[in-house]
């Protein structure tokens, strides 16, 4: 009798209690927007960087020092970071079956993404402060 059970429950009672299915749709917004975000932050490091091509150590430490350089060097080491976690933990979400190996794995990538990021932010700010 209890097998007969499941096969009389519908698709929505089936699919009931295995998760919100706005999760996937979240990972995907936040990857677009913060793949939009990186494109002015690029323009900006990229041209910046050209910009410097052959100057000495001086000019470019001078650069960094402008709160506008360094607002965005800390806006685009932030935003790559982030969007670099996201876009590993839906891979391994999605290529990882073992539950505990992909815990694993998404914490040690956002460890390590937050780490990466903290250590551009804590560069950024100590040129910036000229410690």
């Amino acid at each position: 009798m209890a097998s007969n059970s499941k096969t009389l429950r519908s698709p929505l009672q089936i699919a009931r209690g295995l998760g919100s299915a706005k999760h996937g749709t979240e990972h995907w917004w936040h990857q677009r927007l913060t793949a939009i975000a990186l494109v002015p932050l690029t323009v900006w490091f990229v041209f910046g960087v050209i910009r410097h091509l052959g100057a000495d150590h001086a000019a470019f430490i001078a650069w960094m020092k402008s709160p506008f350089s360094a607002v965005m060097m800390i806006l685009t080491a932030v935003v790559i970071f982030h969007h670099a976690q996201s876009g590993l933990q839906v891979v391994i979400e999605d290529y990882v079956h073992a539950e505990w190996q992909k815990l694993a794995l998404i914490v040690a990538v956002k460890f390590l993404s937050f780490a990466l990021a903290a250590a551009c932010v804590l560069a950024v700010v100590k040129i910036f402060i000229g410690a």
